[in-house]
């Protein structure tokens, strides 16, 4: 049986394959959260909206879960990650906000591959948003 996925944002990694050899990816998408984040006095100073977006690739040792709820990459412990990183305290960059998240994801030891997107949104009145992506593979073991 091939399996193809393609989100609907275009932006999100795609997998193809036969359901037991297939890449597995996990995804989280448009989280909205306030965050303190900027090197600007001001940004110090409020909170502002950020979206973050992840792509968790699981290792191909870990297979396609199907039906098994024990062995999917846990997207909720993911988005209470993101949470608490930007509840923490004040975060300089988006780069810094995107790392932290990315070494979060490899804690589950399944992934293996990361994208991490964070976005402010209300820096410029005619940008939908503005921020870093970051792509990781866990270091060879």
């Amino acid at each position: 049986m091939a399996v193809t996925v393609t989100p609907g944002d275009g932006g999100a990694m795609t997998w193809r394959g036969s359901a037991s050899g297939a890449q597995y990816t996990v995804t989280v998408r448009g989280l909205v959260l306030l965050c303190s984040i900027g090197i600007r006095p001001r940004e110090r100073e409020e909170k502002q909206r950020v979206r973050i977006s992840v792509d968790l690739v699981a290792d191909a040792a870990a297979g396609f879960p199907g039906e098994d709820r024990r062995r999917v990459i846990n997207y909720e412990k993911v988005v209470a990650a993101i949470r608490r990183i930007a509840g923490s305290g004040h975060i300089d960059l988006c780069e810094g906000f995107a790392e932290r998240i990315s070494e979060a994801c490899f804690a589950d030891p399944r992934v293996a591959r990361v994208r991490v997107w964070v976005e402010k949104l209300d820096v410029f009145a005619d940008a939908e948003g503005v921020g870093a992506v970051l792509e990781r593979a866990r270091a060879p073991r």
